[in-house]
Order: structure tokens, then C-alpha cells, then sequence
């Protein structure tokens, strides 16, 4: 499955992706405040008017006497205050109002006026209805039986809230303009580091040894570095793999190449049967070559896309795969006087893995044995199946060469076993060589582990 790639235009930096995030924990932030503010105005200015009241109760009994009939106005202008709200006075003296200082009393019920204590009342006026908290005391002074109540419209205290709440916001919000500028140059500052270690990524030669320097000022950039040069460190193995795998190719080609020009120069002047038939054998030998590197294109054209398609695999009977192979390879058997067996378990045994990878590795192993042992000698293809992993190998009782070298002069056969190795991984399998069992001389096996053979992607 392949993913749309964004246009660069259109995509987005992480300056700007930080910075968002940034000015939303900001806006959060002064939201929070903001709300936390208003309900602590609101709950401030309904404790700061109660106790205003009972200040100005407390106040009046103190600097208007009993005696006195009339207020005071100088009395108020000194009791003036920014947050001192408007309250209302009403003055009883043995049981007879002679203070109102608003004229609330037509709009009241007297009812509704408790003897000691807080309560709300409804004033009822010719501007329209409103609630007023009240504080209400009565004592004795002077002679006299005393009750003053004390009145604050609702809706003002409301707004003392709301205005305290706005000086304690206001600062915020004037400020949230510098703190974006200065968030905006944090992150821009802090991710110039990244900018550099990008700067060092574009300019590393992953294939000429190169790596990383592990040496940097923060230790955030550790892993990233210790990845990237993991990553160099595979990509420089590959590519040394590759190379190997070229010269290989180069020296498996050199030869037959080498001796088609021989013969068919020689040919020229005297076209024995001898000399073609010569000619005839080192073609067909570059033309396996030949196809054996067909089959790895193949083979990794096969596994890059169950790589890149991301979708489960079907699993396929191994058992009737190589019992195919074998089949198919009864006659070269009889023509070369080998003897071909096959030996498997009665239930099926499956793997999640491509049958053409699968068919190509087990093709090139039983030709090789084929190819590169006597006549009369034993070919046995077995699978094995056990709890900790699924194994197929080709084993035979003849003797094979050792070294790469000596395997070029006999047809290919290093070439093969690259062919088989890189098959292989495709599939999430090793290939092991080794003596195998008594009586033979050399088992090749693949190998999967139990992870892979229970389902597991490759």
C-alpha cells in the first residue's frame, strides 16, 4: 500500500506544528485563568459586599446617634471608594423609620425584612423590580430600641464580580501577544539543533563509510543518532554484499564467455564436432547463469511487493511443493543416474511465505545437487517439522567443492547458493550448510523459526 506524499508546499513544518500546540496550551491556560478569575470575583464580591454591609451597619451605629433624624452627607463623601458599593440605609428608633436614605420603603415588604441576619428581598419601583441583599441588626442604644437594615442592589454586586475578574484577566490577555512572540523564538531557537543534525544526515555518504558523529550537545539526539548510524551500518553491509555478489556474477560470466570466444575462434578455422560441441556447453552455462540472475530479480520483485502491500499471506503446503520439484525432476535424476527421494511428515506442513520464492530455492538446490555431484550418488529432499521451527533441505552422498572458486569451474554453483541465500531472506529463512546425516556428505537447509512458521509477516 502506497501512501499519498504530501506536496511541499503544502506540508507543514514542525516549527509551526510546535508553535500551535504551544499557543493552545497559552490560550488554555488564559481561558482557565479567565474562568477561575470570574468565579473567584463573583465569590469574592458576594463575601467582600456581605461584610460591606455589615461594615456599614457597624459604621452607621457608630457615627449616626440615635438622636439623629437627618443624615449626614459629609458623613458619606468620607466613606467613598472605588469598590464601595451603593447601599441603601433604613434607621428604626423604637419602632418608627426616621432614616431612609433611599426611599425604599414604599417598595418594600416589611414582612420580609427579618429582625437580625441576611436575607434577599424584592423592591418593587416605579424603574422596575430588583433583588436587594440586606443586613439587618437590632440593639438597644441610648435608650432606645434600634434596627438598622442595610440594602445592596444584587445586580451591582454581580458587576463588582465581573470587574474584578476583568483586572485580574486583562493583564493575561495583554500580554499573550509577547508570550507568542516569545514562544515563537523558543521554538525556532530550540529547533535549530535539529536543523543542524539534519544539515550532517544530507551530507553523510551512507556507501563510503561515513557514520555519525555520536558526539552531540543534547542527549535527546542520541537514539536518533545511534539509529541513523545503525541504519549507514546495514546500508554499507548491503552495498558490500552487493559488490561481493557482482564480482561473484562477473567471475561466474568470465568463464564460459571466456572460453565461447576460444572455441569460436578456433571454430572458424577448424569447426570440429569437438570444438562445438564445446562451444554448445558454455553457452548453455552462461545461459544457467543467466537465469539464475533472472530468478533473483524475480525473487525480490516477488518480496518487495508482500512487503510493501502490508497484506497477510496465504500459506502454502510445503509437503506438495517440493513433492511437485521432485516430480519434475525425476528425469534429469534417471538421465544423470542419481537417486531422487523425498521424506516429509503425514500432516500437512504450511508457511506463510510467496510460493514462487519457495518453489525458486528448493528448484536451485536440488539442480545444484543434481549438477555438482557423481552419478550414483543419493539425493534426499526432507522437511521436518517441530515446535521450535520448520526446516527443508536437499542432502546428498556425494563430495561437492568447498570454495566458491572451485564451484565456478563446475557450473555455477556459488552463484547458486548466493541465489538461494538472497531467496532466503526474502522469505525469512536461513540457509544452513553442513555434513547432515550418516550417509551423507552435504545437507543445504532452510531454516524458518517459529515465529515466522506460526503466521508472523515476513
Amino acid at each position: 500500500m502506497t501512501r499519498n506524499k504530501t506536496p511541499a508546499a503544502h506540508q507543514p513544518t514542525l516549527q509551526h506544528y510546535l508553535l500551535r500546540w504551544a499557543m493552545s496550551a497559552v490560550l488554555l491556560i488564559w481561558v482557565t485563568l479567565l474562568a477561575v478569575a470570574w468565579s473567584t470575583g463573583l465569590r469574592e464580591s458576594r463575601k467582600f459586599s456581605d461584610g460591606q454591609l455589615v461594615s456599614v451597619a457597624r459604621l452607621w451605629l457608630q457615627t449616626v446617634p440615635a438622636s439623629q433624624v437627618e443624615l449626614d452627607p459629609a458623613v458619606l463623601d468620607a466613606m467613598r471608594h472605588e469598590y464601595l458599593q451603593d447601599v441603601a440605609v433604613m434607621d428604626w428608633q423604637d419602632g418608627r423609620l426616621v432614616i431612609d436614605s433611599h426611599h425604599m420603603a414604599d417598595g418594600l415588604k416589611t414582612s420580609d425584612i427579618p429582625a437580625h441576619g441576611f436575607a434577599t428581598v424584592l423592591h418593587r419601583s416605579p424603574g422596575g423590580d430588583s433583588e436587594r441583599r440586606l443586613y439587618t441588626v437590632a440593639i438597644g442604644q441610648d435608650g432606645h430600641e434600634r434596627r438598622i437594615a442595610v440594602f445592596m442592589d444584587i445586580q451591582k454586586r454581580g458587576e463588582l464580580g465581573k470587574d474584578i475578574a476583568e483586572h485580574v484577566a486583562a493583564p493575561a490577555l495583554l500580554i499573550f501577544p509577547l508570550v507568542a512572540l516569545l514562544l515563537w523564538w523558543a521554538i525556532r531557537r530550540g529547533l535549530r539543533p535539529l536543523d543542524q543534525l539534519s544539515s550532517e544526515v544530507a551530507t553523510l555518504d551512507a556507501f563510503s563509510g561515513q557514520r555519525m558523529d555520536t558526539a552531540h550537545r543534547f542527549q535527546e539526539f542520541n537514539s536518533t543518532v545511534a539509529a541513523i548510524n545503525t541504519l549507514v551500518d546495514s546500508l554499507q553491509r548491503q552495498a558490500e554484499r552487493e559488490r561481493a555478489f557482482a564480482s561473484d556474477v562477473a567471475h561466474e560470466l568470465r568463464t564460459p564467455l571466456a572460453a565461447m570466444t576460444l572455441q569460436a575462434s578456433a571454430a572458424q578455422v577448424d569447426p570440429t564436432p569437438e570444438r562445438l560441441a564445446q562451444l554448445e556447453q558454455e553457452s548453455l552455462r552462461a545461459g544457467r547463469i543467466l537465469a539464475q540472475l533472472l530468478d533473483l530479480a524475480r525473487a525480490q520483485r516477488v518480496g518487495a511487493q508482500s512487503r510493501v502491500s502490508h497484506q497477510p499471506l496465504s500459506a502454502v503446503n510445503v509437503g506438495e511443493v517440493a513433492l511437485q520439484l521432485v516430480a519434475d525432476h525425476a528425469q534429469k535424476a534417471y538421465e544423470t543416474r542419481h537417486e531422487l527421494s523425498l521424506s516429509q511428515p503425514d500432516t500437512p506442513v504450511e508457511l506463510p511465505v510467496p510460493s514462487l520464492l519457495l518453489e525458486l530455492a528448493l528448484r536451485n538446490l536440488i539442480d545444484n545437487a543434481l549438477q555438482h555431484t557423481p552419478p550414483e550418488t543419493q539425493v534426499n529432499v526432507e522437511l521436518l517439522q517441530n515446535a521450535g521451527e520448520i526446516t527443508l533441505s536437499v542432502s546428498d552422498d556425494g563430495q561437492r567443492p568447498a570454495a566458491p572458486g572451485a564451484a565456478a569451474d563446475r557450473g555455477g554453483l556459488g552463484l547458486g547458493l548466493r541465489l538461494v541465500e538472497r531467496i532466503a531472506e526474502e522469505m525469512g529463512a536461513t540457509l544452513v550448510r553442513d555434513e547432515g546425516l550418516a550417509p551423507m556428505t552435504t545437507r543445504f537447509t532452510l531454516r524458518w523459526a517459529a515465529q515466522v512458521a506460526s503466521g508472523s509477516p515476513v
